[in-house]
């Protein structure tokens, strides 16, 4: 009973974790390429009594074992790379990847970062940025004058300056992939990093040989279910209690065994 105590007691940690997970995937219903997760568990070791095929002293063959689990444990979050909605904002400097890919971003310390946020703004310099101010990789000015940006499928940058009747190509997006996307580290403001279980970064071209198109004028909100992620909710809520009701079944037997000698 006292084992059933802690193997309860690891059931509530792992359900308030994925409630925790669920709060903050519905959190992010808004925002710009952001990706779902959810957690994924096991069962802890066992206590065996009983070996499965261990012959008695009557040479009879156990085909069953007798073990007793000690509970779950949370092991790992899985991040869903799967699409979201790709609305229209207008804005020519919005983009949305269709596809796989990501945008590579160049932080202050000179690393490098990864998001499927397109909507970039112009730094006062002229650069092609993030919100936060962060340029893009490689690195695209706009130069004054200009009176209109188009940005091609491909990634092509072309901008009309003042009155000339042709566009000027000012540099190319690049788009990045990678082996295993799920194995992308989040450092928040909708950026991933690499690390050894991602793989190294594959650039290449949008809409060639896997990768995806860009969309000028569009961003690509969140891939999170309402609905989905509600009943998920409600799943752990009931699991949760469940587990706190096995709890208060264990230490309402411990409590006769108490009362016995009185």
């Amino acid at each position: 009973m006292i084992r059933a105590l802690k193997t309860a007691a690891t059931g509530m940690r792992a359900q308030q974790m994925n409630v925790d997970n669920i709060a903050n995937n519905l959190a992010n219903i808004n925002t710009t390429g952001f990706k779902r997760s959810k957690i994924e568990f096991q069962d802890l070791f066992y206590q065996t009594a009983k070996v499965p095929g261990r012959v008695d002293s009557q040479g009879v063959e156990a085909p069953t074992a007798l073990e007793v689990g000690y509970g779950t444990v949370p092991v790992a979050t899985q991040r869903i790379f799967s699409e979201g909605e790709i609305l229209p904002t207008n804005n020519p400097l919005d983009l949305a990847i269709n596809g796989n890919g990501f945008f590579r971003i160049t932080l202050a310390d000179g690393s490098y970062a990864y998001t499927r946020d397109g909507a970039f703004k112009l730094s006062g310099d002229g650069r092609i940025v993030t919100t936060d101010g962060e340029p893009i990789d490689p690195e695209i000015s706009i130069p004054e004058g200009v009176t209109s940006i188009n940005i091609a499928r491909d990634g092509t940058v072309s901008v009309q300056i003042g009155n000339e009747t042709e566009p000027q190509e000012v540099g190319t997006i690049e788009i990045v992939r990678f082996i295993n996307p799920a194995g992308l580290k989040a450092i928040g403001r909708n950026l991933l990093v690499e690390t050894p279980a991602s793989g190294d970064p594959i650039p290449g071209t949008a809409g060639l040989e896997g990768y995806g198109e860009l969309y000028q004028g569009y961003l690509e909100t969140s891939n999170v279910e309402i609905v989905e992620e509600m009943v998920n909710m409600i799943v752990a809520q009931r699991a949760y209690e469940i587990n706190s009701k096995a709890i208060k079944t264990s230490d309402e037997m411990l409590a006769q065994v108490n009362n016995l000698g009185r």
